[in-house]
C-alpha cells in the first residue's frame, strides 16, 4: 500500500480507502462485514470511511465492531455529517446542536474517542456558516476531531468556507469527498484548482463509477444478478451510467488494460490517482476477496500516452459540467 498526505495537513491516508455505503448493515451482514474490514486491514488499508447516515446509522456500529481491537493509532478514521438521522426538526443539517449529538452518536457507535476526519456531508443553506465553521473548530479543540472537510461542496462554497475561516483564525478544511471517476469529472475545472490552492485534498467516492468501471455491465444486457443495478437503493445511483453509449465505451478499455496486467478496476482505480490532488480512492466490498485486488491499484503509474488513449475511448461520454456537483449520493 501506498500512501499520500491529505491536502496540507500532516496526516497521511492510503491511497485505496475501504467504504461501506450501501453494503454494511444493509447488503451483507455483519460477520461478512467484519471479514471484508479485516481483508483489508491485510492489503495495508489503513484508512476508513463512513457516515452516520448509512444504514440508518448502522454502518458505522458495523465499522466500530470490525476495527475493534486495532491498534487505534494507525487507522485514520473519517465519518460525516448533514443528513437527518431522525424524526425531529433538528436531526440533520449543520447546526450547532445537530453537530455536537451527531458526533456524540458517531463516537459512541464506531467505539472511539476520537475521528481522524470529520466531513459536513453536504452544504446547510439554512445554518449559518460561521456556526457551523465555530462547532467544528470546538470538537478540534474539544479533541473529538482531528480534521475537518466537506463533500459534494461547490467551489464557490468551499472558497467561502476557507475565506471565513481565515477571517476567523479557525480550523481550515482540508479534505473534500467528491464523486469522480474516468466517467465522472466534473471537479476538474474549478474544484481541483481551488483546492489545490487552499491546500485541501480530495478522498474521492465511486472512482468505478458503480461498478459500471469494472466491465460487468454489457451493451444490450440485463445487469448481472446481484450487481449494484438490481439491488433497491443502489440502482439509482448507478443508473446514470447505464447507457449503451457508455457501456460500449467502457468495453474498449479492455485491451488497456490488458497492456498493463490489470483489471478493468484496477484500471479505472490507477488511474483516478492519477490526479495529484485525489489523496485516496474509496472502494466498497461485498467479498473480502474484492478488496485485495483493489489494493494492488495503489501505486501504479498510467504513462500519459495511455491517459491520452483513456481520454480518446472515453471522450463523448464522459461528464465534465461543474454544475452537476452535489447531485448525487
Amino acid at each position: 500500500m501506498k500512501f499520500r498526505q491529505l491536502g496540507r495537513s500532516g496526516l497521511q491516508v492510503s491511497e485505496i480507502a475501504y467504504g461501506n455505503w450501501l453494503t454494511h448493515g444493509a447488503q451483507i451482514d455483519d460477520d461478512q462485514a467484519v471479514r471484508c474490514v479485516h481483508a483489508a486491514l491485510d492489503a495495508g488499508i489503513t484508512t476508513f470511511d463512513t457516515a452516520d447516515v448509512y444504514a440508518g446509522t448502522a454502518a458505522e456500529a458495523v465499522l466500530g465492531k470490525a476495527l475493534k481491537g486495532q491498534r487505534r493509532e494507525s487507522l485514520v478514521i473519517s465519518t460525516k455529517v448533514f443528513f437527518p438521522t431522525g424524526p425531529g426538526p433538528n436531526d440533520g443539517g449543520l447546526s450547532r446542536k445537530h453537530i455536537t449529538e451527531a458526533i456524540n452518536g458517531s463516537l459512541t457507535r464506531l467505539g472511539t474517542d476520537y475521528v481522524d476526519l470529520y466531513q459536513a456531508h453536504r452544504f446547510d443553506h439554512r445554518t449559518p456558516l460561521e456556526e457551523t465553521l465555530k462547532t467544528f473548530d470546538d470538537l478540534i479543540r474539544q479533541g473529538k476531531v482531528l480534521y475537518i472537510g466537506v463533500s459534494e461542496w461547490t467551489a464557490d462554497q468551499i472558497a467561502r468556507a476557507m475565506k471565513l475561516a481565515g477571517e476567523l483564525g479557525l480550523d481550515r478544511f482540508v479534505s473534500n469527498q467528491p464523486q469522480y471517476s474516468m466517467l465522472w469529472r466534473v471537479i476538474e475545472e474549478e474544484i481541483v484548482p481551488l483546492c489545490q490552492r487552499e491546500g485541501i485534498g480530495q478522498i474521492v467516492w465511486s472512482p468505478l463509477a458503480q461498478g459500471v468501471l469494472t466491465g460487468k455491465y454489457r451493451p444490450g444486457h440485463p445487469p448481472p444478478t446481484g450487481s449494484r443495478a438490481t439491488d433497491e437503493v443502489g440502482s439509482g445511483w448507478v443508473k446514470t451510467f447505464l447507457r449503451d453509449e457508455v457501456l460500449e465505451r467502457v468495453q474498449q478499455l479492455t485491451p488497456i488494460a490488458q497492456e498493463l496486467g490489470l483489471s478493468q478496476a484496477q484500471l479505472a482505480l490507477a488511474w483516478t490517482l492519477q490526479n495529484p490532488n485525489v489523496a485516496a480512492a474509496i472502494v466498497g466490498a461485498s467479498r473480502p476477496e474484492q478488496i485485495g485486488e483493489s489494493a494492488k491499484a495503489a501505486g501504479l503509474p498510467i504513462e500519459s500516452a495511455l491517459m491520452r488513449r483513456i481520454d480518446s475511448v472515453l471522450g463523448p461520454v464522459v461528464e465534465r459540467d461543474p454544475a452537476k456537483v452535489d447531485s448525487a449520493e
